[in-house]
């Protein structure tokens, strides 16, 4: 208790708030990266996803893919990647990206492949392509599943941002890995804390992202 309430005078001393190594600078950085490494998995997730769904081909090494990405283990690729390409963010970008792709990829060609197979059908019929098939009927259907996806890719990426810092890049892992040195326990609690805090913030705006995405007739279904 002692502790978490040293944490938290650490979190509010306006000392900490302002600056370039201020808790508003470290928490810009911790969200910058995550967002442009989800966003960069997106490029390359959603594509394959979609086609995966969409012609029902490739799924099972897709999920092999999938399968081995997760059990990469993530300290393990920081480590390595900043041993092979230097100091910087470059290699915990890419690590952030190999963490974010599987939870993409899988959300994206389920979505695709779940969707209401009378409405693709009746797309079809109607003499749609197959491009406007996927990009009109079957993404639109697809979208929550596809967003949840995201949603668990960009909450495991900011849980793992703080390694970051540890091959010299900014984030709120700054605050942990110099609290280890210093032996400042408070401030590594405080900065599990904020970790945690924009972890909560993230899931709840996804959420509310995901129900938006669902059709309004299947709202009031469920």
């Amino acid at each position: 208790m002692t502790f978490l309430l040293q944490a938290l005078a650490w979190i509010t001393d306006p000392a900490h708030q302002g600056g370039p190594n201020g808790i508003w600078a470290r928490l810009g950085e911790h969200l910058a990266y995550s967002a442009i490494g989800v966003l960069l998995a997106c490029i390359l997730a959603v594509p394959v996803g979609a086609w995966v769904g969409h012609t029902g081909r490739g799924r099972g090494l897709a999920v092999g893919l999938s399968s081995a990405a997760r059990a990469l283990p993530t300290l393990g690729l920081v480590t390595l990647l900043g041993i092979g390409l230097g100091i910087g963010l470059v290699g915990p970008m890419i690590a952030f990206v190999a963490l974010a792709v599987p939870s993409i990829l899988a959300g994206t060609y389920a979505g695709i492949g779940a969707a209401d197979r009378t409405a693709v059908d009746g797309a079809r019929a109607s003499g749609m392509t197959e491009w406007q098939v996927l990009t009109r009927v079957e993404l639109a259907l697809g979208l929550p599943l596809l967003l949840g996806g995201v949603r668990s890719a960009f909450l495991q990426v900011v849980a793992t941002a703080t390694l970051a810092a540890y091959v010299g890049a900014g984030g709120l892992g700054r605050y942990l890995f110099l609290g280890l040195r210093t032996r400042d326990y408070p401030q590594m609690l405080a900065a599990s804390l904020l970790v945690v805090a924009l972890a909560l913030v993230a899931d709840l705006a996804f959420a509310a992202l995901q129900r938006l995405a669902t059709p309004a007739g299947l709202r009031t279904a469920r």
